[in-house]
């Protein structure tokens, strides 16, 4: 037993021997692992938290009243509603279900509406199908002329309908999601408790015989569905072609942002096949102008993706001057095929901060110099310029369209850039976006003027009689009206009917598509108030915002030609009726409090008359 136990001592003392090193080991290597510093890390606690699957929008929002949904008849609800009101993600729809839509339009017209659909149970495979729109004598609409669009939620950072919003920062903390982006669809799971809204089209096709149209739309889920129905009364008026609208649309355009969201080369073939469809929803909506860069960000950086320059300048080794006009030229083309083609606008004689970008021949670096606009160097430099840009204008034909932009600048210094321009050529077209100063009035063949700080009637009138467009803009203010995501809907279609009352010839705007980080979910960008800097989403997706101002422009097209028959009739009722309309357009230049039920029925009062 003794030998026994001697043995098994023997053994086991063999066996620590063998383990202690390894203990050793990992005592020794294993503690330091988790202190010590390695190339490329990151302080956990500054990641992001990781998710299964890409969320397409956030979800953090819940009900004001959380006990609303205990009210609601489970399973699918479907409702058409307004689109001149947002719809919350999860609040309970107030309005009652109606399940039938009745629209009047003009052909070539745009019809819009939504469909609210909602349930306190979670639906799967969400979807509709759509049917022709057949009139009594058989007539159709087809199916193809109704579009259906998901509406999705992105961040704002302030509440809906805010009055306070402001350039600097937000007073309020928390975050807000507000409907707005446009998103193709198939099908979609609706999670219990939830709203989502659908945005539904018809474009009546410019040959449609007048007359009224009716058809139906299921919508369906896993285990039931809502039959709607759907009236349209087609008109024997034709809207124009958006190319051929006489309202002058100016959103800015940043073009480099599309190559960036895609990750592609800047202006290589797969960019320009992006524009091209990124372009189209522009021309669609009426666009006039093409907002092209003379100059290497011009707005002092402000923009999250930096605006190029289109126009390159370079120094060469002998000190004279040559410029590289083939990005200008590529993006004005393009615009142009998109039908985008009544004028073009070069930005700018006076970059925020006077940074001119050159490059340097003989070093090949880029060099940023300084030149106000009052100085002997700013001049010299831009009679060089504008002869060579001049010259390169006339050869491509798009003189006679062509604009130099100027930005909401220091008088003295505007004065002494448009005093250049002028001296170099009187033929030269200047465009100024700012407040109103009699003294700018005449020297600018394009004047915008921000709202609020505009002409009186009077004024106006006088630009108008000597062939000088004017429109009025809207940008980080006013709070109100505006186009921000959180801007009731209806404030984009009444900007135009204001252009209609002032006697505007149409509306500018910064931007079409200064897009954030994250515009996809998320609508802020600095201090600014959400949505201010772009109107479109990626993949060349509308929004709700865009389309109630398309609504709006069409109104405004549909009232100069009203107006244009008007004249020509020698009809003394509809001479009064006229008369009648235009004592009521004054409203919208008297509005100053814009409530949001007030605004809306201002807007749809005047369509019916």
């Amino acid at each position: 037993r003794n030998i026994q136990t001697m043995t098994l001592i023997s053994s086991v003392r063999r066996h620590v021997k063998r383990i202690y090193p390894v203990l050793g080991f990992i005592t020794v290597f294993q503690i330091p692992a988790f202190a010590q510093q390695f190339p490329g890390q990151v302080d956990s606690s500054l990641l992001p938290v990781l998710q299964m699957h890409y969320r397409a929008e956030y979800t953090f929002d819940a009900p004001l009243d959380t006990g609303a949904w205990l009210n609601q008849k489970g399973g699918l609800h479907a409702a058409f509603v307004s689109t001149d009101k947002a719809h919350f993600r999860t609040e309970v729809p107030e309005q009652k279900e109606s399940v039938s839509y009745e629209g009047t339009g003009w052909r070539g017209e745009r019809l819009n509406t939504e469909i609210l659909i909602w349930s306190p149970d979670t639906l799967q495979q969400v979807r509709i199908s759509l049917n022709d729109l057949i009139s009594s004598s058989g007539k159709r609409i087809s199916r193809n002329s109704i579009q259906l669009n998901l509406i999705r939620y992105v961040l704002s950072n302030y509440p809906y309908g805010a009055k306070d919003a402001v350039c600097g920062e937000t007073p309020y903390h928390n975050a807000y999601l507000m409907p707005d982006r446009f998103e193709p669809f198939e099908r979609f799971d609706l999670p219990g408790k939830t709203v989502r809204p659908v945005w539904l089209s018809i474009d009546i096709p410019s040959g449609a015989e007048p007359g009224w149209y009716s058809g139906n739309i299921v919508v369906h889920t896993t285990i039931s569905s809502i039959t709607m129905q759907l009236k349209v009364h087609v008109q024997n008026q034709v809207l124009p072609a958006p190319a051929d609208w006489k309202y002058r649309l100016d959103l800015w355009q940043n073009p480099w942002v599309i190559a960036w969201r895609n990750h592609v080369k800047p202006w290589s073939e797969e960019h320009k096949i992006l524009l091209k469809k990124h372009l189209q929803l522009y021309a669609e909506a009426g666009g006039k102008y093409i907002t092209t860069y003379a100059v290497h960000s011009p707005w002092a950086d402000n923009s999250y993706s930096i605006e190029g320059g289109m126009i390159e300048w370079i120094k060469k080794k002998d000190g004279k001057w040559a410029f590289d006009y083939s990005i200008f030229d590529t993006y004005v083309t393009l615009a142009m095929q998109a039908g985008i083609n009544k004028a073009i606008t070069i930005y700018t004689a006076i970059p925020w901060g006077d940074r001119f970008r050159y490059k340097d021949e003989a070093s090949g670096n880029y060099v940023n110099e300084f030149w106000a606009p009052d100085s002997k160097t700013y001049r010299d430099h831009w009679d060089i310029f504008l002869t060579d840009l001049k010259t390169h204008l006339q050869k491509k034909g798009w003189f006679e369209k062509t604009y130099i932009g100027i930005n909401e600048n220091e008088m003295s210094q505007t004065l002494a850039a448009i005093q250049v321009i002028k001296d170099h050529s009187k033929s030269w077209k200047i465009t100024y976006a700012g407040n109103w100063h009699k003294e700018l009035d005449s020297l600018l063949d394009d004047y915008s003027f921000l709202y609020g700080e505009e002409p009186n009637a009077s004024q106006l009138k006088q630009r108008a009689k000597r062939g000088a467009t004017a429109t009025f803009y809207v940008c980080c203010n006013p709070a109100k009206p505006n186009n921000f995501v959180f801007s009731p809907p209806i404030e984009g279609r009444w900007i135009s009917w204001y252009s209609a009352a002032c006697g505007y010839d149409g509306f500018l705007r910064w931007a079409y598509d200064a897009w954030p980080e994250d515009p996809d979910r998320d609508a802020r960008f600095g201090s600014w108030p959400a949505g201010d800097c772009f109107l479109v989403y990626p993949g060349a997706n509308s929004s709700v915002r865009f389309e109630k101002l398309r609504e709006g422009i069409v109104d405004f097209e549909k009232i100069r030609i009203l107006k244009e028959q008007v004249i020509r009739s020698s009809d003394k009722n509809i001479q009064r009726l006229w008369h009648a309309f235009e004592q009521y357009l004054s409203l919208f230049t008297a509005e100053h409090e814009f409530n949001e039920e007030k605004i809306t029925n201002e807007v749809n009062n005047g369509r019916d008359m």
